[in-house]
Protein backbone atom coordinates (compact mmCIF):
# COMPACT_ATOMS: atom_id res chain seq x y z
CA UNK A 1 0.00 0.00 0.00
CA UNK A 2 2.83 2.36 0.86
CA UNK A 3 4.48 1.67 -2.50
CA UNK A 4 1.21 2.43 -4.30
CA UNK A 5 0.78 5.75 -2.46
CA UNK A 6 4.42 6.63 -3.05
CA UNK A 7 3.92 5.99 -6.78
CA UNK A 8 0.90 8.30 -6.79
CA UNK A 9 2.83 11.03 -5.04
CA UNK A 10 5.83 10.69 -7.37
CA UNK A 11 3.61 10.64 -10.50
CA UNK A 12 4.53 7.15 -11.67
CA UNK A 13 2.61 5.47 -14.47
CA UNK A 14 1.52 2.21 -12.83
CA UNK A 15 -0.51 3.50 -9.88
CA UNK A 16 -2.12 6.31 -11.86
CA UNK A 17 -3.11 3.94 -14.68
CA UNK A 18 -4.75 1.73 -12.06
CA UNK A 19 -6.76 4.71 -10.75
CA UNK A 20 -7.77 5.70 -14.29
CA UNK A 21 -8.83 2.13 -15.10
CA UNK A 22 -10.88 1.98 -11.92
CA UNK A 23 -12.64 5.23 -12.90
CA UNK A 24 -13.48 3.79 -16.32
CA UNK A 25 -14.85 0.61 -14.70
CA UNK A 26 -16.93 2.60 -12.19
CA UNK A 27 -18.34 4.72 -15.03
CA UNK A 28 -19.37 1.62 -16.99
CA UNK A 29 -21.04 0.09 -13.92
CA UNK A 30 -22.85 3.39 -13.32
CA UNK A 31 -24.06 3.28 -16.93
CA UNK A 32 -25.43 -0.25 -16.66
CA UNK A 33 -27.31 0.02 -13.37
CA UNK A 34 -31.07 0.63 -13.77
CA UNK A 35 -31.99 1.97 -10.32
CA UNK A 36 -30.44 5.36 -9.54
CA UNK A 37 -30.94 8.08 -12.16
CA UNK A 38 -28.16 10.39 -10.97
CA UNK A 39 -25.61 7.55 -11.28
CA UNK A 40 -26.71 7.02 -14.86
CA UNK A 41 -26.62 10.77 -15.48
CA UNK A 42 -22.98 11.14 -14.43
CA UNK A 43 -21.73 7.84 -15.85
CA UNK A 44 -20.57 9.34 -19.15
CA UNK A 45 -18.60 12.08 -17.40
CA UNK A 46 -16.91 9.59 -15.06
CA UNK A 47 -15.99 7.31 -17.97
CA UNK A 48 -14.72 10.26 -20.01
CA UNK A 49 -12.58 11.57 -17.13
CA UNK A 50 -11.10 8.10 -16.64
CA UNK A 51 -10.31 7.78 -20.34
CA UNK A 52 -8.67 11.20 -20.61
CA UNK A 53 -6.79 10.53 -17.39
CA UNK A 54 -5.52 7.22 -18.80
CA UNK A 55 -4.28 8.96 -21.96
CA UNK A 56 -2.47 11.61 -19.90
CA UNK A 57 -0.87 9.24 -17.39
CA UNK A 58 0.37 6.93 -20.14
CA UNK A 59 3.02 9.61 -20.70
CA UNK A 60 4.22 9.51 -17.07
CA UNK A 61 7.57 7.79 -16.38
CA UNK A 62 7.55 4.10 -15.52
CA UNK A 63 8.01 3.17 -11.85
CA UNK A 64 11.37 2.31 -10.28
Amino acid sequence: MRRFLDGLRRLRRGPWEMVASALIAVGVVMLMQPYVLWLYTYSFIVTLVGTVMFIIVSHFPQGD
